[in-house]
């Protein structure tokens, strides 16, 4: 009687497996996938050895301000008062522990990704030579705002052409000390901030990195085009290049601005051990990068698997939402400090994300790093001097 039953079983089981998978894969074939994904090749990741031996440094650091901000991107000060953006639209002002509005570039109402492009999305944020800020809103474009009255000013707008073409994803910026230019990235030509995982895994090298504008002469020039994902920007101390985190690389690209090698490029990083974000100075003379993603090794990179499978990409961004995909993300947080020539000289982990969720960025100041994320309801703060 028991195999008996154990066949009926098995014939019943095989045949709800096949009713069920034969319409999901004639669904799967039928259903639009929104991104048109390229295979990408990476090289193995590096091991997380020596310097970058995992550890829990970033657990260290404490959250401030705990949901009174969201997704504090970037981080500047002028003083003691810092200044970042968030995911509402706003450019805040934290003074003396208070938390002030200052300015909105776009208008409400501001919830969830939906309302990104009308509502604004302030990204990467500088400090200018006359004390005001520069920021890149990702789908307005560079504005400067006076950090006093909150007066806007629009330098670059995503709606005007530039090279025949409207600036698609305004992500990060950094200038020339005298103010003069700003170096500033635009991510993709054809996805927003809001579709951000699309761009990251469709892998396509549309990113009109790196561009450069005049503040005197309005002008508008683009220097680096073809990259994936160009993310975060730093001009050297020397001001003699500039830094472009290539996201979907996992690696840093140097381009010349001045010098014998002006109009020159070459590779500053190869192979990073996570997805590089924002780039800043580090006060050694090197440079802090936040990473959100980590590629493990030893361990599994789910990154690394999926980018020479387009085929899966595909499946899964037919049958999931980008909000569930990020759920399989693993919060893995990394900052890591470069030295002026590249070399990783320490690196602060937090291996589940428990204190420092989707690290977007690492601003020092005053011997303590300001922890940005672009999803996190606080900034983190790590005492540089304690770890």
């Amino acid at each position: 009687g028991s195999t008996y039953s154990s066949k009926v079983f098995r014939v019943t089981f095989l045949t709800l497996a096949v009713s069920v998978a034969v319409p999901l894969l004639g669904v799967t074939v039928l259903l639009d996938c929104p991104i048109d994904p390229q295979p990408i090749s990476l090289k193995e990741p590096p091991l997380l050895t020596g310097v970058l031996e995992p550890n829990t440094k970033l657990r260290k650091a404490e959250r401030l301000w705990e949901n009174q901000l969201v997704g504090p991107e970037s981080i500047v000060n002028i003083g003691d008062v810092l200044f970042t953006g968030t995911a509402d639209g706003k450019i805040i002002k934290i003074e003396d522990g208070e938390i002030q509005t200052i300015a909105r570039i776009g208008h409400g109402p501001c919830g969830g990704r939906a309302d990104e492009p009308t509502c604004g999305r302030p990204l990467g944020m500088r400090v200018g030579p006359n004390n005001t800020l520069f920021v890149a809103d990702a789908y307005y474009g560079l504005y400067e705002v006076d950090p006093d009255t909150g007066e806007r000013k629009m330098l670059v707008s995503t709606k005007t052409l530039i090279e025949g073409q409207k600036l698609s994803f305004v992500n990060d910026l950094t200038m020339t000390r005298d103010g003069r230019k700003i170096y500033f990235t635009d991510s993709s030509s054809k996805w927003q901030r809001q579709d951000y995982l699309f761009l990251v895994m469709e892998g396509t090298d549309d990113g009109r990195h790196l561009l450069e504008y005049d503040t005197v002469t309005k002008e508008v020039k683009v220097l680096m085009v073809g990259l994936r994902f160009p993310n975060g920007v730093q001009l050297s101390p020397a001001e003699d290049f500039v830094l472009v985190q290539e996201t979907t690389m996992a690696r840093i690209r140097r381009y010349y601005v001045s010098g014998l090698m002006k109009g020159g490029a070459d590779m500053f990083v190869e192979n990073m051990p996570g997805l590089p974000d924002n780039i800043r100075l580090s006060s050694s003379g090197g440079y802090w990068v936040a990473m959100a993603v980590v590629r493990p090794n030893p361990g599994f990179s789910l990154l690394d698997f999926l980018s020479e499978k387009p085929w899966i990409k595909r499946m899964i961004f037919k049958l999931l939402s980008q909000e569930t995909v990020t759920k399989f993300v693993p919060k893995y947080s990394l900052v890591v400090e470069l030295s002026e020539t590249g070399s990783y000289k320490r690196s602060f982990h937090d291996p589940s994300g428990m204190t420092v969720a989707y690290v977007s960025e690492a601003h020092e100041h005053n011997g303590h790093l300001y922890l940005g994320s672009f999803r996190s309801p606080y900034i983190g703060r790590l005492d540089l001097q304690h770890v």
